[in-house]
């Protein structure tokens, strides 16, 4: 680990990324990348940069990306990986943490999280704000769980997904990848095909 952190992305998702990294108190300066090139300063914190320029800083800085959206987050997460660059892992101090759970690299645990013993996180994922995640949950890479999500135990969420605020998975649920679960939609039963999906119980819209 290095004193120096970069966050890349300084929009509301790089606000609350860089409160966590603050709260956790291990690097010494946090700044912000940010292909906004008006932007100038974020949470009180210097954009010094833009996303292309993160090789000029290999040698002396810890990275993140904080980007809200799966697929973008995915594409810059795996360009930095095929430099050679493994990004940190973020947990809010609030969060709680059960025994043998494994969060893979730049995924962030948000504050009130709870993530219940042998589950799985997957790289470059986003646990939001007071979402529970029980136990031997397998949750895929890039996958965005949002705030006030509930998982129950054994669900399987797929890689790219996105679950909505306040959405509810019920137990031994498989969600297969690049899913999108709506806002307070209830899932009961396995999801094999992607799309969009709302309601309680939850049913596909139409393309």
């Amino acid at each position: 680990m290095r004193d120096k952190l970069l966050i890349i992305g300084a929009s509301g998702h790089g606000k609350v990324v860089a409160d966590i990294a603050i709260k956790m108190n291990k690097w010494q300066s946090i700044a912000f990348l940010d292909d906004d090139e008006t932007l100038k300063q974020s949470m009180g914190l210097e954009v010094i940069g833009k996303t292309s320029d993160v090789l000029k800083y290999i040698d002396e800085a810890d990275f993140f990306v904080a980007i809200g959206n799966n697929t973008t987050r995915m594409r810059i997460q795996e360009e930095l990986e095929s430099n050679g660059l493994e990004l940190v892992i973020l947990i809010h101090p609030s969060s709680v943490i059960g025994t043998e759970v494994n969060i893979g690299s730049g995924s962030v645990v948000m504050a009130g999280v709870v993530i219940n013993s042998s589950t799985v996180i997957g790289k470059g994922c986003i646990i939001n704000t007071s979402s529970s995640v029980d136990h031997d949950n397998v949750i895929e890479d890039y996958v965005h769980i949002s705030p006030g999500a509930n998982l129950a135990g054994t669900v399987t969420v797929g890689r790219g997904s996105w679950l909505g605020i306040g959405s509810t998975i019920s137990n031994n649920i498989k969600i297969c990848n690049d899913c999108i679960i709506g806002a307070g939609a209830v899932v009961v039963k396995d999801i094999t095909e992607p799309g969009t999906y709302v309601g309680v119980p939850v049913r596909r819209l139409d393309r």
